[in-house]
C-alpha cells in the first residue's frame, strides 16, 4: 500500500473528522508543474530553482493545512494532559466536559493519547514526504529550506513539546509496555545509558530515531521540573531562569528576547517555554531517590529567592 492511501485510510479510521495534509492537491501541483517536462539542459540546476506557479499554490497550500493540523493537535493534546494533570473535583469536571465516563477513562485516555500521537508522527512523514517530493520534481532544495522555517514556525509536529508530553503520558498511564506498541509504528520508552543517565528513546518508521538527552547541560544532572525552550532543547526550571536571568518568582515569561539558548544560541527562546508536566512525573516515578534529594534542595532555593524577591520589591515601593 502506498504512504498516501495509507495515510487517508488512518485518518478515515479515526473517531472524528481530523484536519488533514491535502497530498492530492499538492501531488496535483508538482503534476502540472512546466519545470518537470523540461530537458535536463534547460533546469536551472541551482539550488535556488524558481518556479512562479509551484511556488504560488504549492507552499501557501500546505503551510495553511499545516496551521489547521498543529493547532488542532495542540488544543486536544492540551485538552487531554490538563484532564490528567488536574486534581480533585476540577478534574471530575474536565472529565465530564470531554463526555468521559470514570469507568472507562483510563481505557479512553490511553487510546485517545495513541492516536494523537499517530497523528502527529504519519501527518510529520506525510508532509516530510511531500517536500522531498517538490525537490526531486524541481531539482531544489526549497522544500528542505521550507521544513527548517517550519520549525522556526512552531509548525514541526516532531519537535512539539506537545508530543513529548503525551509519550510520557502515555507511559505513565499505561500498566505495561504492549499498550504502548498499538501506536502507529511508534515505540518508545526511558531508558538509561552505561552511566546512568536517562535517554527518552523514540523509534519511529523507516529507522528513524528522535533520542532525547535529559541531561540538563547547566548543572549536568537529570532535568529536574524540566521546561522546553522554543528552540526544542530541554532545560532544569531553575536552571533556565538562571540563565535568562529572571527569578523563579518572575517565571520565564519574563525573560527578555535578548537571553539566548546556551546550546544554539538561538535568542528569545524562553518566553514560550512549555513545562514538561507528564515528564517530570515520568522522571520521579523512576528516580525516587534523585527526585526526593534534588526536590529538597530546590525548595530550599526558591525559598531564598522568593524571600529575596519580595524583599527588593518592599525596598523599592518604599524608596
Amino acid at each position: 500500500m502506498k504512504f498516501a492511501d495509507r495515510y487517508q485510510q488512518f485518518m478515515k479510521e479515526q473517531k472524528e473528522e481530523v484536519p488533514v495534509i491535502r497530498l492530492s492537491n499538492l501531488k496535483a501541483v508538482l503534476k502540472n508543474c512546466e519545470i518537470k517536462d523540461m530537458h535536463p539542459k534547460d533546469r536551472n540546476t541551482e539550488e535556488d530553482c524558481d518556479c512562479p506557479v509551484c511556488d504560488r499554490t504549492f507552499f501557501p497550500s500546505i503551510l495553511k493545512d499545516m496551521s489547521v493540523v498543529v493547532n488542532f493537535f495542540n488544543k486536544r493534546a492540551q485538552e487531554l494532559l490538563y484532564s490528567h494533570l488536574a486534581s480533585g473535583f476540577k478534574k471530575y469536571i474536565l472529565r465530564l466536559k470531554r463526555k468521559l465516563k470514570l469507568k472507562a477513562s483510563h481505557e479512553n485516555m490511553i487510546k485517545e493519547a495513541q492516536d494523537l500521537v499517530g497523528y502527529a508522527t504519519i501527518t510529520a512523514f506525510a508532509i516530510q514526504k511531500i517536500l522531498k517530493k517538490y525537490d526531486k520534481v524541481h531539482c531544489s532544495k526549497k522544500g528542505q529550506r521550507f521544513k527548517y522555517q517550519a520549525q522556526t514556525m512552531k509548525l514541526e509536529l516532531l519537535k512539539s513539546p506537545w508530543l513529548l508530553e503525551l509519550m510520557a503520558f502515555h507511559i505513565n498511564v499505561s500498566k505495561n509496555r504492549d499498550e504502548r506498541k498499538a501506536i502507529w509504528f511508534v515505540d518508545f520508552s526511558l531508558h538509561k545509558d552505561d552511566e546512568h543517565r536517562p535517554l527518552f528513546l523514540v523509534n519511529l518508521p523507516h529507522s528513524i530515531e528522535l533520542n532525547l538527552d535529559l541531561t540538563c547541560p547547566i548543572c549536568l544532572d537529570t532535568v529536574f521540573d524540566p521546561v522546553f525552550l522554543t528552540c526544542s532543547h530541554i532545560l532544569c526550571h531553575m536552571c533556565a531562569c538562571s540563565v535568562a536571568s529572571v527569578t523563579i518568582v518572575e517565571g520565564l515569561r519574563a525573560a527578555t528576547s535578548a537571553k539566548k539558548c546556551p546550546i544554539c544560541r538561538k535568542g528569545g527562546v524562553f518566553g514560550g517555554a512549555v513545562q514538561l508536566a507528564e515528564l517530570s512525573m515520568l522522571l520521579s516515578r523512576s528516580m525516587p531517590k534523585y527526585w526526593k534529594g534534588r526536590l529538597q534542595r530546590e525548595r530550599q532555593e526558591r525559598i531564598k529567592q522568593a524571600k529575596e524577591f519580595w524583599e527588593s520589591e518592599c525596598r523599592s515601593f518604599l524608596e
